[in-house]
């Protein structure tokens, strides 16, 4: 039998996926939400850090911590959040945050690790949670992994193709 703290540490790590999936599918919901003058990107990234956080304290109600962690786990959360940092200082917090969605011109991105790695910032989040192994259990990775899995399928049925047209 799953415990009330279990079930709440699980639907911590989910969170934020509905919000996004909402957002990638009902942009223009959102924009009117935020109101006129409101940037839509810069509210996204407000909630998505507050939802991040819950995510982080729900993966800290279940862990057990000991140090050191092995080398690997170091080596992938560094991977990890190499390419979140690459993503977000190359596309900006417009870019990150659905602003084509949302009707902002984002030039498209060829330089590493876009053109290289399909989904980068995904893959660094993804990378950076295996790496969290070492402390989770690894249903809560595996949820957490699985959210960005969905979301991964959810934003691959735009062609980018479209997306070019749209900005021009």
């Amino acid at each position: 039998m799953v415990g009330v703290a279990a079930l709440a540490a699980g639907v911590g790590v989910l969170l934020p996926f509905p919000f996004y999936w909402a957002l990638w599918s009902y942009p223009q919901r959102w924009v009117d939400l935020c109101g006129r003058g409101a940037n839509p990107c810069r509210r996204m990234a407000q909630v998505s850090h507050i939802l991040k956080a819950l995510q982080l304290l729900s993966l800290a109600s279940v862990a057990s911590f000991s140090w050191p962690p092995p080398p690997c786990a170091l080596i992938l959360l560094a991977c990890g959040q190499y390419l979140n940092f690459k993503v977000y200082q190359l596309l900006g917090e417009s870019g990150t945050y659905y602003g084509v969605r949302f009707g902002k011109k984002i030039p498209w991105v060829t330089e590493f690790p876009f053109g290289y790695i399909k989904d980068p910032q995904y893959v660094g989040s993804i990378l950076s949670l295996v790496a969290l192994l070492c402390w989770v259990p690894y249903q809560y990775v595996l949820l957490w992994c699985l959210g960005y899995v969905f979301m991964i399928l959810v934003e691959d049925k735009e062609d980018p193709a479209t997306r070019a047209k749209l900005l021009s």
